[in-house]
C-alpha cells in the first residue's frame, strides 16, 4: 500500500535530482507535472480495470466515454517511462502533456503546458538532459498512485491523502527555494485559522484574489463538503495558475474557477451586469507592499522621464469605484488588494486577510482608508503573529478580519506574537522558521470566537478608544504584552561583588604559596 509518506519521498527525490540544475524556485514547476501524470495514468487504470470486470469489446469502450478524464496510451506515464533512454525524452513528455490537457481541456486546460521539458537552457546539454529527465522518471516509478493501493486512514478518501502530500511539499518546495518563491505558499496553521475564522457554509461562494498553489481555498472549501461550496479564484503567475488547477484537481475539486490575470486592473470575476461578482467568505495572502500595483490602470505607459507625463493613479480609472475611499501609495498596494476584497464581499460576507503590520499604521492616503473602513464598521479583528513565519519573509504578519453588516462596533485585537501567562511562547521556535502548533492555532480561534479580555493576548477596543489613537491600530497600543523585568537588588549585588573580591584574593594568595613551594 502507498502512504503520504511514500509520495512524499519520491517528490523529494525528484527535487533532490534537480538540485544544481535549475533554481530551487523552479522544482515545484518541473516535478509536480511528473507527479500529477503519474496521477492521472495510475487513476486512469485503476477505473479501467473495475470497469474491465464489468464490460468488454464495444460496451467497455462506451462505458470509457463515462470516466471523468482520458489518458491515451502513448501519453501515459508508462508509456513515457518506457522510452526514458530516448534522445528526444523532452520533447516525449512535452507532447504527451500537451495531448493530456487537448484531450481533457475542459478540465485541465493550461495545467500541464507550463514549462519546456525540452529546454537545454532550462536542463542543460542532450546528454544531461537526457539524465535529469530518465532520473526523475525513475523517482516516480516505483510509487503507485491508483486510488485502490492508497492507504487511508478512517474518514479519509485515497484523495485526501495524495492531496495533503501534495500540499506537504509545496511547503517543503517553498522552503527550499526561500525569499524566491516564498510568496505562493501560506503555512498550514495559518490557512487554517483563516479558514476557521471565515466558516463557509454551504451554497457559499469562497473567493482567494491572489490563490497561489490554492492551498488556502482548498483549506476554506474543505471545512464544508467541498462539493456544496463554489470556489473561485484569481492568480497572476501563470506557473502558480497551473499548481492551482492541479492541487484542486487532486483533491477531486473539479469545478473550481481559477482565473489568470492581474486582480486589481482586470478582475476576472464578474456578474451579468459587468460589476464585480460577490462573495461570502474571501481568503487572501496577498502580496507584501506590492511596488507599481497600479501599473495595469496606466495603458498609454505613461512614466516619469525626460519628455515623458509622469503617471499618477486616480480612483476615476477604476470603473469597479474601489478607491473612491482613497488610492493606495503607488510603492504599497496593501490596501489596493483590500479595497478590492472589501468591495468583493456579499451583503453577510467575511474577509481573513494575511497582511503586513504597516497596514496597521502608515499615514497620508492609507490613514484616511484605514479610518473609513473603520467608520463603515467593517474591521472586526486583528490577529498579531509571530516573526519568521512565512517563508520569504522575516518580518511579522498580522490578519485582518472585515465583516459585512456587524452587530457590533467593537475591534477585537489579538496578539500571538509574544508569550502566554506562563512565559512561554505562543509559537514553536524552529530555527530560523517558527511555526504554529494545534495547540497555538486553538487558542487563537478560540479567543476570535469569545471575544473576551485576556491579559497579555487579547482585547476588545471601542470605538472611541481606537478614535482616540487616531485610528491607529498597531497592536501594541492595545494588547499589554509589556513584561517588567526583575528588580535589581544593588545592595545584595554590592554584596557578592565584595564576597567574589575576597576569594579572588584568597585564591591568589593560595598561588602564591604553591609557586614558593615550588621554587618559582
Amino acid at each position: 500500500m502507498t502512504t503520504k509518506k511514500d509520495i512524499e519521498n519520491a517528490l523529494m527525490r525528484g527535487a533532490d535530482t534537480l538540485r544544481d540544475t535549475i533554481d530551487a524556485a523552479n522544482y515545484k514547476d518541473y516535478v509536480l507535472p511528473i507527479m500529477f501524470v503519474k496521477y492521472l495514468s495510475d487513476s486512469y487504470e485503476d477505473a479501467l480495470d473495475e470497469l474491465k470486470k464489468e464490460y468488454s469489446g464495444i460496451r467497455l469502450e462506451r462505458q470509457k466515454r463515462y470516466l471523468p478524464f482520458t489518458i491515451a496510451e502513448e501519453c501515459s506515464f508508462q508509456s513515457l517511462y518506457d522510452q526514458r533512454y530516448s534522445d528526444k525524452i523532452g520533447q516525449l513528455i512535452n507532447a504527451a502533456m500537451r495531448k493530456i490537457e487537448a484531450d481533457n481541456n475542459q478540465q485541465l486546460a493550461g495545467v500541464l503546458n507550463t514549462v519546456d521539458y525540452n529546454s537545454e537552457n532550462a536542463l542543460g546539454t542532450l546528454d544531461h538532459k537526457k539524465a535529469i529527465l530518465r532520473d526523475l522518471l525513475e523517482d516516480f516509478d516505483p510509487l503507485s498512485l491508483r486510488p485502490s493501493d492508497i492507504e487511508v486512514k478512517p474518514g479519509q478518501v485515497p484523495a485526501d491523502v495524495i492531496g495533503d502530500a501534495y500540499e506537504y511539499m509545496i511547503g517543503q518546495f517553498a522552503s527550499m527555494a526561500g525569499k524566491k518563491a516564498g510568496s505562493f505558499y501560506t503555512p498550514a496553521a495559518v490557512s487554517e485559522i483563516m479558514a476557521r475564522i471565515v466558516n463557509v457554509q454551504p451554497g457559499e461562494r469562497v473567493y482567494d484574489p491572489t490563490c497561489g498553489s490554492g492551498s488556502l481555498l482548498i483549506k476554506a472549501a474543505k471545512k464544508q463538503n467541498s462539493k456544496e461550496v463554489s470556489i473561485y479564484g484569481q492568480e497572476v503567475n501563470g506557473s502558480s495558475v497551473a499548481m492551482a488547477k492541479m492541487n484542486m484537481y487532486i483533491h477531486e475539486i473539479r469545478d473550481a474557477k481559477i482565473g489568470w490575470g492581474d486582480t486589481l486592473a482586470n478582475p476576472v470575476f464578474l456578474d451579468a451586469d459587468g460589476n464585480l461578482l460577490l462573495f461570502d467568505a474571501i481568503v487572501a495572502n496577498m502580496p507584501f507592499s506590492k511596488d507599481k500595483w497600479a501599473s495595469g490602470f496606466n495603458p498609454g505607459g505613461e512614466s516619469s522621464g525626460k519628455g515623458k507625463k509622469e503617471f499618477k493613479m486616480e480612483a476615476s480609472l477604476d470603473k469597479f469605484h474601489r478607491f473612491d475611499w482613497g488610492v493606495p501609495p503607488a510603492s504599497k498596494g496593501d490596501w489596493a488588494f483590500l479595497l478590492h476584497m472589501i468591495n468583493s464581499l456579499s451583503v453577510n460576507g467575511r474577509i481573513a486577510a494575511v497582511a503586513p503590520h504597516g497596514v496597521l499604521f502608515r499615514g497620508a492616503a492609507e490613514g484616511r482608508i484605514r479610518q473609513k473602513v473603520i467608520e463603515e464598521n467593517l474591521l472586526d479583528a486583528v490577529i498579531g503573529l509571530p516573526e519568521n513565519l512565512f517563508y520569504g519573509t522575516s518580518i511579522p504578519a498580522c490578519i485582518l478580519v472585515f465583516k459585512k453588516n456587524r452587530p457590533n462596533t467593537d475591534v477585537l485585537f489579538i496578539d500571538a506574537s509574544k508569550r502566554d501567562e506562563d512565559g512561554n511562547p505562543r509559537y514553536i521556535k524552529a530555527g530560523n522558521q517558527n511555526a504554529l502548533g494545534d495547540a497555538h492555532v486553538d487558542a487563537i480561534v478560540q479567543a476570535y470566537q469569545e471575544r473576551k479580555e485576556q491579559d497579555k493576548f487579547a482585547h476588545v477596543a471601542t470605538l472611541e478608544e481606537i478614535k482616540e489613537n487616531e485610528y491607529n491600530l498597531n497592536i501594541p497600543r492595545y494588547v499589554d504584552t509589556f513584561e517588567e523585568e526583575a528588580t535589581i537588588d544593588l545592595q545584595q549585588v554590592q554584596s557578592n561583588i565584595a564576597r567574589l573580591k575576597t576569594e579572588i584574593a584568597e585564591a591568589e594568595k593560595q598561588m602564591d604559596t604553591y609557586l614558593k613551594e615550588l621554587g618559582l
